[in-house]
């Protein structure tokens, strides 16, 4: 393809590319603006606030903090 070829295929593309992003504006605007959508509790997961058990951690890295048993550095 020549230079010219390719600046027209960019021309169209974003031609293209205009008029979708103009479709999306219009059907944006035609949707009413709804209350909020409440969370549905069926899919809400409770957290204890009684602290992890310690062995959960054993063998672990602190991240960004490396291995405890070495030094940065």
């Amino acid at each position: 393809m020549s230079l010219q070829d390719d600046l027209s295929a960019v021309r169209r593309n974003l031609d293209e590319l205009t008029r979708k992003v103009e479709q999306l504006e219009q059907q944006a605007r035609r949707q009413k603006p709804g209350p909020a959508a409440a969370p549905d509790p069926s899919r809400m997961v409770t957290i204890p606030d009684t602290p992890y058990d310690n062995a959960l951690w054993t063998d672990t890295d602190d991240e960004g903090l490396g291995a405890r048993d070495r030094r940065a550095p």
